[in-house]
């Protein structure tokens, strides 16, 4: 398979995905990192500037890329997948906060590493839109700016802008919305193969084509070695699933995107979005778009139903129904499109803890540690996780390790058919709600079930 169809981002990345050589020969090194995405390529940068006399070596069972980290809607954002009022009642009010604020510095890192390694991510630090285009919505949303006032963060974090403000930075016809200057939009794919290039430029071994079969404290198995480490570390996110005993660790849930042809000077004089602010809207099925570098929607939004088992399957990217459906949505929030063609259609899995909770941590007993869980907001969330682990590893004392989501623990998923039942129940119920909402109808029993059902 050429990775280049895998998605639009793949596509233009300007890489010719040259096959780095699989795994032959057994070795020993300090630490074996599984996964080449985000996490465990974050992972690998930061520990070598910590101590570059450690022996790393990156496993990947397919290329560098080539999960959720390549094929995202490009948000380096502050959003965390956890509940503050959890993380509050089991550590403190103030080690939440010291973690948002950790998240939004980590938006500026990720920009920071790439422009000082020279990686063309196609950073833009524009911030994100979410449009109030119902009643529904602004009732939300201005819910949801109400919390963020209640833990202290200001109008320089987050805050509201009326309709003719909205028009300012967009062309959606909307009741106002909330605005967070905390995210930029980057080509995520040009971001991952980037990053490789500087780890291994630095001396750190990728090894592609080498799937872990077996892991085990000390010990990777792979088809054609076996890797002693003092350290393991687990970077897989959506695809722990197909881990032997991780099946209910993490559920994959897909989401799917759609990129639209270039749209000229024309057109992006009326939709706006000179800055290259993501943007969203107070639906309860998440959509999340940008305008990319070279003048195309990238859009994209949950949907498409979780398969028994947890079950992943290159087959599962693609679903028309959910295709269309983003493009009907996106025509609706930019009517000017018009006709617009689609040049490409992809999707992927996004890793769902029970409690919808990101963690990362390191059992220093084992030799074992992890990262992952992140529903989607991985693009930031990974960087963080990579400086933290390195810190972990190595045993530096820093405020990172202190963070409340390290040593988090998320229980199990429900056995089959139950999480089966339960995830599609809440799609479902998301889908009826936000119909409901269209047609001027307040589903109220229905959203409070699926805010409720999945533990979100």
């Amino acid at each position: 398979m050429d990775p280049r169809t895998l998605s639009y981002w793949h596509d233009s990345s300007g890489d010719d995905f040259a096959p780095r050589a699989p795994l032959a020969h057994d070795l020993d090194v300090d630490v074996a990192i599984v996964g080449a995405g985000y996490t465990g390529l974050w992972t690998a940068y930061s520990l070598h500037r910590i101590d570059p006399t450690l022996r790393i070596v990156v496993l990947e069972r397919e290329v560098a890329g080539f999960g959720a980290s390549g094929r995202n809607g490009g948000w380096c954002s502050a959003l965390f997948a956890g509940s503050r009022e959890h993380m509050a009642r089991a550590h403190s009010r103030d080690a939440v906060v010291r973690l948002q604020r950790a998240m939004f510095a980590t938006v500026d890192e990720v920009g920071r590493v790439a422009r000082e390694e020279g990686i063309d991510c196609h950073y833009a630090k524009g911030g994100t839109l979410s449009f109030a285009t119902r009643p529904a919505h602004e009732a939300r949303l201005r819910a949801q700016l109400a919390d963020e006032r209640a833990w202290g963060f200001g109008p320089d974090d987050i805050d509201w802008l009326d309709a003719d403000e909205v028009a300012t930075r967009a062309g959606v016809p909307s009741r106002g919305g909330l605005y967070t200057p905390h995210c930029a939009a980057i080509h995520p794919a040009r971001l991952v193969r980037g990053l490789a290039r500087v780890v291994e430029a630095r001396g750190v071994p990728i090894h592609e084509g080498t799937p872990v079969l077996e892991l085990g404290p000390g010990r990777l198995r792979t088809p054609g070695a076996t890797v002693r480490a003092e350290v393991i570390v687990r970077a897989t996110e959506a695809f722990t699933a197909a881990l032997p005993g991780e099946r209910r660790t993490v559920v994959p849930v897909y989401s799917l995107m759609i990129a639209t042809e270039p749209l000229d000077d024309d057109f992006w004089a009326s939709a706006g979005l000179h800055a290259r602010e993501t943007f969203t809207d107070g639906r309860h099925l998440l959509v999340y778009g940008q305008r990319t570098a070279d003048g195309r929607f990238a859009f994209g939004g949950r949907g498409a139903p979780y398969h028994f088992g947890s079950r992943l399957d290159a087959s599962f990217d693609r679903h028309t129904g959910v295709f269309e459906g983003l493009r009907t949505t996106l025509r609706s929030l930019f009517p000017q499109l018009g006709d617009v063609q689609i040049t490409h259609r992809w999707g992927g899995a996004v890793a769902v803890p029970r409690d919808w909770h990101a963690s990362c941590g390191y059992d220093r007993a084992r030799g074992f540690a992890w990262a992952g869980g992140y529903v989607g907001d991985g693009v930031g969330t990974a960087n963080l996780a990579g400086r933290t682990l390195a810190d972990l590893i190595v045993g530096r004392a820093t405020d990172l390790v202190d963070l409340p989501w390290v040593g988090h623990r998320s229980r199990r998923w429900e056995p089959e058919p139950l999480r089966w039942a339960g995830i599609n129940l809440g799609v479902r119920l998301a889908q009826s709600a936000d119909r409901a909402e269209e047609a001027g109808r307040e589903p109220r029993v229905r959203g409070w079930l699926f805010d409720h059902l999945l533990g979100h």
